[in-house]
């Protein structure tokens, strides 16, 4: 997903309870050892490469609810069956609109004459036939009371966001007031929004200024990081005016599937682990490093296991999850639907960086899970490279929905400097993958995931609400925005 809130979130911890179970010992069984080290190389000469190519290639971006996301679930479901596993299914949700992107087009029309380099945000109406026309004011306050206070100088304009000002308080702290902002400005008279990339040479990225899918009151659009600063600088000597137009498809409720597949455990069946990756993407590029990798990751490690000829002691579940890139919808709704049985899942391991090269694990802030994590990193997962357990917290992958109710969260972690050249991007394509740190990572994933399927006690207890909220409490409005959205509660 890793809209907004990626690369802002800061580093957390949590003082947890005395006597917290960790792996069983000091020393992983030498059997364990020797099967996930087996896995791992199978990767190594595995198909993922094929596999992702299929993907990314065959069904290209995979926006939730899309014909292009729906062919990929059957061809996930084929997958997993082609690799023996008899416990496929498709588990749907409802999302509140599906959407199709439509063709956009703008120009500045004074003081110069230009045009713009323009794409519609995610769940943003069509304008108006022959498109919207006016001033640009640029906003940095988007407070209910500022706009307010500013309703006579907006009304009949076409706002621009200075996002870079906006969110210097803190993503999470802004985002409700965000979300909020388009009724507001609508409510004021605004004709549309427009949001200034952040990347240089013009190049747009997509994304969604919603969050749960709702379209959004007003036209909304994104225009190059350039083109913004140009009209910024006309600013400075009189008005600006420009024209564009927005031409796109809002479906209304539409159903959206997940991809669950289990292999049963051998001694303790009802206890399971999860392994998560989303399996949507936005509509530019093919979604390859986000997250077509970590999609084909799951199903890699998923054949793998499989191919072993044994089960592990506990089940394990391989999830392709849909409606990431509007909320998280995907794997919140897996959890609200398996409340009832979530007390047996043991850990959920999620996969969602990218294929850079492979660090190790992120615990999200809980000691105990770093402590119970160290033997495994000191007997195995050193030797392959990814030894780090980092204490970082992040709630903006489909991990964050396990983690409030307490479960053990993994979620992998790989250098991801140069993450932010594809995201999102028309370049995220199958090209830019490198094997050899892509496959590195999915062989840690499927070594980390045979040991805690096969250790005799869980990795780690699940914490409770007030634990969590410990944890919430550490990013500044996480805590509040999720209650907005209804999917937290104090």
């Amino acid at each position: 997903m890793r809209g907004f809130c990626r690369h802002v979130l800061t580093c957390v911890s949590i003082v947890l309870l005395v006597g917290l179970k960790t792996l069983s010992s000091a020393q992983i069984s030498p059997d364990v050892q020797t099967t996930a080290r087996q896995l791992a190389g199978s990767i190594y000469i595995g198909p993922s490469m094929i596999t992702l190519r299929e993907l990314t290639d065959g069904f290209g971006g995979r926006l939730s609810g899309s014909p292009a996301y729906n062919r990929a679930v059957d061809w996930a479901v084929a997958k997993f069956r082609s690799y023996g596993i008899q416990n496929v299914k498709t588990e749907p949700f409802m999302i509140p609109n599906g959407w199709d992107r439509r063709p956009a087009s703008g120009k500045i029309l004074s003081p110069v004459s230009r045009p713009l380099h323009i794409e519609s945000l995610g769940w943003a109406p069509s304008t108006p036939p022959g498109g919207v026309k006016s001033e640009v004011i640029v906003i940095d306050d988007i407070s209910a009371d500022a706009i307010k206070a500013k309703a006579s100088q907006i009304t009949g304009k076409i706002v621009m966001l200075d996002l870079a000002k906006i969110f210097s308080e803190g993503e999470w702290k802004v985002f409700p007031a965000l979300v909020a902002s388009a009724e507001l400005f609508k409510d004021a008279g605004v004709l549309a929004v427009l949001n200034p990339s952040r990347s240089k040479n013009d190049i747009i990225g997509a994304f969604s200024l919603d969050w749960l899918s709702h379209e959004s009151p007003l036209p909304e659009a994104e225009i190059g990081m350039e083109d913004s600063e140009l009209i910024r600088r006309k600013l400075e000597q009189g008005p600006v005016v420009i024209q564009f137009e927005l031409h796109n498809i809002t479906s209304g409720p539409i159903p959206v599937n997940n991809v669950i597949a289990e292999i049963r455990g051998s001694e303790k069946p009802d206890e399971w682990i999860i392994l998560g990756a989303h399996f949507d993407s936005w509509d530019f590029g093919t979604g390859a490093e986000d997250n077509g990798t970590g999609s084909v990751a799951v199903l890699e490690v998923a054949r793998a296991i499989a191919a072993l000829g044994k089960p592990p002691r506990r089940s394990i579940r391989f999830a392709l999850w849909g409606g990431e890139e509007q909320g998280i919808l995907g794997s919140y709704a897996y959890v609200q639907e398996h409340l009832s049985e979530m007390g047996k899942c043991v850990a959920v391991l999620n996969t969602d960086n990218g294929p850079g090269h492979p660090k190790g694990w992120k615990v999200e802030g809980r000691k105990d899970l770093k402590a119970a994590m160290q033997p495994l990193s000191d007997s195995l997962l050193k030797d392959l490279g990814a030894s780090d357990i980092s204490m970082e917290f992040t709630y903006d992958t489909d991990h964050g929905p396990f983690v409030l109710q307490g479960v053990p969260a993994l979620d992998q972690e790989v250098d991801d400097s140069l993450y932010g050249e594809l995201h999102h991007k028309p370049a995220d394509t199958y090209d830019k993958v490198d094997t050899i740190d892509f496959k590195s990572g999915e062989g840690i994933l499927a070594a980390t995931a045979w040991v805690i399927a096969n250790d005799p006690k869980p990795i780690a207890v699940h914490i409770d609400h007030a634990a969590v909220a410990d944890i919430l409490k550490k990013q500044e409005g996480l805590a509040e925005f999720l209650t907005s959205v209804g999917q937290w509660k104090p």
